[in-house]
């Protein structure tokens, strides 16, 4: 008997590790860095951890990026991309000082200008690192193609991973929420400027007249500008290995799978694609136990609970003075505070508050003493905080983090502040509004309840339709060919055109007869009349 079940579970341990190799599959991942490389890591490590074998091309220079991870394989191109997270700390710094010095238009205008060009730089510097892969590193494209990989995982806020997987024939799947062009679902779905509010815009899906008209003006120009900025670079490098005829944006529209990182208990409702899957807040997990040190000092605050406080990965400090106003607002209150602050130690600093290097966000949301989080806005922390229940006060910086607290401002889970102009009597009275009101809590529990109310978790729904992509070698039968109709096509202009025509020469007959006719009865009137 003994005998039996141990070769029972050989032959069981056998045909499970052989289907489990059947299922491994091949991917490759062109990453971005920064925040994005930290939504992409957490989809590789799931893909590693049910058997896919991950590839990593990453730049020489990478400063998020490691070259050995247990996750996967990095192949390292021996170029240099250039910027780093020095560049974005010190661009986040000089937008700081123009809002507190309420310096010229022409000043923050400059600093536009001077983002454009970085911005144009980078995208640059990523066509001729593909240029570098296809034409200097043959050794490198021959190890791409031996590998046979199943498909290219990609994050489309670059264009590098789309023109490499076209180039070699591979299945697309994006991780993604911006595209070279803005926000994805404007590359991809039909977006009704008069009830989508384009991103950056603060507004909401309810607009006034002047809402919509400025809605429409500022997607025409942040569109012209995204052009602008990406167009060259990407058109000139696809007219260098696929023609003319291609349209670089087409190789975006044509990609099979868009993971989005969005949930709409965040966003506003709005038309979308077969092809979309929403996957908002997959990086949040169930809380896990805090570091002892950090423990203890939670468990200390007794039924006051504690705040905690992070303005991200490219903000560690502040001005000394703004530090001191945030640092003296916190020592009034009877809560502790872990303030995630590397800068020069406020001298208002009250014996209530903590402050690291770092601290592990996901698990301080997730514990039960955790009463509010003041925020920067990114996504990232964003969704956690919902994941948890824990509402916001927001003190956004750059980029789109003023948009991201305003939609949770109008979802009533966030008070916002601007941080040029904050003093302690400001920020105290926003933390104790957020801490005394119960609608913000009650707000956000609801939302947190329709965010994990859900068939499929977000990491799982991302995993499977990355498997479907490799199990059907893409996913044509979801993808519209509409992005390939010209604009006069694809909006119908020609059709109504056409329509108006027709009708018109409809009219324009009818009138006539009816003249022919006004004319032959009048004739005969007067012959009628001389007889």
């Amino acid at each position: 008997m003994h005998l039996r079940m141990d070769f029972i579970f050989v032959v069981s341990n056998i045909i499970l590790t052989l289907t489990f190799q059947v299922q491994c599959g091949k991917i490759l991942v062109f990453p971005h860095e920064g925040s994005h490389w930290v939504n992409m890591n957490v989809l590789i490590q799931e893909l590693h951890s049910v058997g896919h074998h991950v590839t990593v091309l990453r730049a020489l220079d990478s400063w998020y990026i490691s070259e050995e991870s247990p996750h996967y394989v990095s192949m390292t191109v021996p170029f240099s991309l250039g910027g780093d997270e020095e560049f974005y700390s010190s661009f986040v710094s000089r937008q700081l000082q123009i809002k507190r010095q309420g310096l010229s238009a022409w000043t923050r205008f400059s600093l536009d200008m001077e983002l454009k060009d970085s911005f144009s730089e980078m995208h640059r510097k990523i066509c001729e690192m593909v240029i570098h892969i296809i034409e200097k590193d043959p050794v490198l494209v021959e190890k791409l193609k031996e590998a046979n990989f199943d498909l290219m995982l990609t994050d489309p806020v670059n264009g590098g991973g789309v023109v490499l997987a076209h180039y070699l024939h591979l299945p697309i799947v994006f991780n993604v929420r911006w595209t070279i062009h803005g926000e994805a679902h404007f590359g991809i779905a039909p977006s009704p400027l008069s009830y989508v509010p384009y991103p950056l815009s603060q507004l909401t899906d309810n607009m006034t007249f002047l809402q919509r008209t400025y809605n429409m003006l500022f997607y025409g120009i942040r569109i012209f500008l995204y052009k602008r900025i990406v167009g060259p670079h990407y058109s000139a490098l696809c007219n260098r290995y696929f023609g003319s005829d291609l349209d670089y944006f087409e190789l975006f529209q044509a990609a099979d799978i868009w993971l989005m990182r969005v949930d709409f208990v965040f966003e506003f409702p709005r038309p979308t694609m077969p092809n979309v899957v929403y996957i908002g807040g997959f990086q949040c997990k169930p809380a896990k136990d805090l570091p002892k040190d950090l423990e203890n000092f939670v468990k200390s605050s007794g039924e006051h609970g504690v705040i905690i406080m992070s303005l991200g990965t490219l903000v560690g400090q502040l001005p000394i003075d703004i530090a001191d106003e945030i640092a003296a607002a916190f020592a009034q209150f009877p809560q502790k505070v872990i303030w995630r602050y590397t800068g020069e130690r406020p001298s208002t600093l009250g014996n209530n508050t903590l402050l690291v290097n770092w601290f592990p966000q996901n698990d301080l949301l997730g514990h039960s003493k955790t009463r509010v989080f003041v925020s920067h806005g990114g996504t990232n922390g964003l969704f956690e905080a919902i994941y948890h229940s824990v509402p916001v006060v927001g003190l956004p910086l750059v980029f789109d983090q003023e948009d991201n607290l305003s939609k949770m401002r109008y979802k009533g889970v966030a008070k916002v502040l601007d941080i040029a102009t904050i003093d302690r009597h400001v920020f105290k009275k926003a933390l104790q509004e957020v801490l005394n009101e119960p609608s913000y809590k009650k707000n956000i529990q609801r939302l947190s309840s329709l965010h994990r109310d859900t068939p499929l978790k977000p990491l799982d729904s991302a995993l499977f339709w990355i498997e479907f992509v490799m199990r059907h070698k893409g996913a044509a039968h979801l993808r519209t060919d509409s992005y390939k109709m010209p604009w006069y096509s694809y909006y119908s202009v020609d059709v109504v055109v056409f329509l108006v025509l027709i009708v018109s020469l409809v009219v324009c007959i009818i009138f006539n007869m009816i003249r022919l006719l006004c004319r032959w009865l009048c004739v005969k009137r007067n012959r009628t009349k001389q007889d």
